[in-house]
């Protein structure tokens, strides 16, 4: 990671869970991290507490909404102007409704897609686009991608959401090939995990103690292991394209 050290990184949807475990993470690794939410006082908080730990690097809290084209280029242009500009961003921002097909209505429909396909698609646009009016070669795009994205899952309700995370495997490689053809070394991840113990559950429609009962009844995944993993992804030599992890908890049924 020493050659990170000093660079910058974008982290949507860094108020909690996995975003937030990879703000933190890359701050104490030396990177200058802009931590992007609506609930911009959740990442507040984290820079305080990441002040008690002496971080190598740095972490700026900046309100934002990913499926919003104005914020996205005003977030991209904040961070050129008051820290040189993206080298590394990582598409955390996602999320999903509970609901069948038969059932579902539009704006779920749109919520859905406008934030784990849209506002991913449009953040990688414009962080592409400054890097290369930067002449940045060797940046990095990160989509925490899903299980979802790879198989179709057995709870009724999640087609929409595994519809949209399927989108992003596509859309990683396509982005590979482009890179590759743009002639930059600027690599992109996919990252997808299993079942992670964050708000993911509830924000998707269950109770908190359907949640619980979730979590309790099979093994989980923490945000800090997908922290890591991107880390490794990120720490491999210029030469080395990681290009999808997919992560299991351990007896994963």
């Amino acid at each position: 990671m020493d050659r990170w050290e000093g660079r910058v990184a974008i982290v949507t949807g860094a108020s909690a869970g996995i975003g937030a475990a990879i703000a933190k993470t890359l701050a104490l690794k030396g990177m200058k991290v802009v931590g992007v939410a609506r609930r911009v006082e959740k990442i507040q908080a984290l820079v305080e507490e990441l002040k008690t730990n002496n971080p190598k690097g740095e972490l700026h809290a900046i309100k934002g909404d990913v499926t919003c084209e104005d914020d996205i280029k005003r977030i991209v242009q904040w961070t050129r102007e008051n820290l040189g500009g993206t080298d590394v961003l990582v598409n955390n921002a996602g999320g999903g409704v509970l609901k069948k097909l038969s059932e579902i209505s539009l704006a779920d429909i749109r919520k859905t897609l406008d934030l784990n396909v849209v506002g991913l698609s449009l953040f990688t646009r414009d962080a592409i686009q400054d890097m290369k009016s930067r002449g940045v070669n060797d940046g990095h795009i990160f989509h925490i991608n899903s299980i979802a994205g790879h198989e179709v899952l057995k709870w009724p309700g999640t087609e929409i959401y595994s519809a949209s995370k399927h989108a992003v495997t596509v859309l990683t490689e396509g982005l590979r090939r482009e890179l590759r053809d743009m002639g930059t070394k600027t690599r992109v991840t996919s990252i997808s995990p299993g079942e992670v113990k964050t708000e993911i559950a509830v924000t998707s429609g269950m109770s908190e103690e359907e949640a619980e009962k979730l979590y309790k009844s099979r093994p989980y995944l923490e945000p800090e292991d997908i922290a890591n993993a991107l880390v490794y992804a990120l720490a491999a030599p210029p030469h080395v394209q990681v290009h999808e992890i997919i992560i299991f908890p351990t007896g994963r049924p």
